[in-house]
């Protein structure tokens, strides 16, 4: 199951619209503002489907959501096609969010509980590895794009490939065994919970419950912090990075962040004090590239970006790992809602005092992460 969850993974993100979205927004007239409101609708339809997407995953099938909602992003990717103006790019960009939110806590929900009971250690390879390979992703995707564009073709092939990465994402997902645990004490004749009896088990068991809600919450601020990625190229810009070799040294960064999250599957028996270690000193290399701003300072960036992906991974793992109630997509989409509010708060963190507010809530996380990490 290891390499299926890869190679889904690896396909999932190989669509090389990813590269080459925003300057197509741009170069069909769109202005800025326009381009952002396309952001805003992607990050809302995304935060209000998130958490019931999940319980239609616990309730109608894990192996379902995913396989529909790879399909629900090709369906946005053939809207832009067809339709490149404002309203058909938001029409995409929704169906897109719909399909990454089913996708979202059914994936690691789905794989999870196909493992046994006593096989459950291998899901931190699982995790890891899928995770490498959705970095790794990035790097022919944006070749694909090149080539596309180079050939004179426009926009519309890359989209065109992109529907199909992603149809062929979903038929492979199709593939995914669909095992769910038997409650303890099944009864025979007691109904299976409806939709709105997952929703409510998943939201109780993520904010109710002590070593669920820490884990959660510590995988969101990280998770959510992942958002400054984006701004790696304006950092390099800003510390004099010849433009040339900015696109280098990003792709320098996704290099070690899938190299850190590889490593993953290994760290996920390391104690607390050696992840928040880890933590710190990812957060610190962060640091004191910001205060140096200088071209070398992107290697530091990279050395962040490893540990922290690295740490990231085995939080998700321990998350797994703590969810002990039927409703596993739910309480997993739950973090992914924290997570996008986290993204959206380093975006206006990042607005107003740039790179140092998301330093210190990683710091702040660092130093809270052996408590979090205690047994429960």
């Amino acid at each position: 199951m290891t390499r299926l969850a890869v190679a889904v993974a690896f396909l999932a993100d190989l669509a090389p619209v990813y590269a080459l979205y925003a300057v197509w927004f741009v170069a069909t007239g769109l202005s800025e503002a326009q381009v952002s409101a396309l952001f805003a609708i992607w990050s809302v339809v995304g935060l209000v489907a998130e958490v019931p997407s999940g319980a239609l995953a616990d309730r109608f099938g894990r192996r379902r959501a995913v396989v529909a909602g790879y399909v629900g992003q090709a369906a946005g990717y053939a809207v832009w096609a067809l339709w490149p103006t404002f309203t058909g790019f938001a029409a995409g960009f929704a169906l897109w969010s719909l399909g990454g939110s089913l996708e979202s806590g059914a994936k690691e929900a789905l794989l999870y509980d196909a493992l046994a009971p006593g096989e459950r250690w291998r899901y931190a390879r699982i995790a890891s590895g899928a995770g490498a390979a959705g970095l790794l992703a990035q790097l022919p995707g944006a070749g694909l794009a090149t080539l596309l564009w180079a050939t004179g073709g426009g926009f519309a092939p890359v989209a065109w490939l992109s529907v199909g990465t992603c149809l062929a994402t979903a038929v492979l997902a199709t593939r995914l065994p669909d095992i769910r645990p038997e409650p303890p004490d099944p009864a025979d004749d007691e109904p299976e919970p409806g939709w709105f009896a997952a929703l409510r088990a998943g939201v109780v068991e993520a904010a109710a419950h002590p070593p669920v809600r820490a884990v959660l919450l510590a995988v969101a601020v990280l998770g959510g912090a992942d958002a400054v990625e984006e701004y790696f190229p304006l950092l390099a810009a800003d510390w004099s990075v010849p433009t040339s070799t900015i696109p280098a040294a990003v792709v320098a960064t996704a290099v070690t962040g899938a190299a850190g999250a590889a490593l993953g599957g290994v760290a996920a028996t390391w104690g607390r004090w050696r992840l928040a270690a880890t933590t710190a000193a990812a957060v610190g290399a962060l640091a004191v590239a910001v205060a140096l701003a200088v071209p070398l300072g992107m290697i530091l960036v990279s050395v962040f970006y490893g540990g922290h992906r690295l740490v990231l991974v085995v939080l998700e793992v321990r998350l797994q790992e703590r969810i002990t109630g039927p409703a596993r997509a739910t309480v997993t989409s739950v973090s992914g809602f924290a997570t996008e509010v986290v993204g959206l708060l380093v975006f206006g963190a990042w607005a107003v005092g740039g790179v140092w507010p998301v330093v210190a809530a990683m710091a702040l996380v660092a130093s809270l992460l052996p408590r979090i990490l205690r047994t429960p």
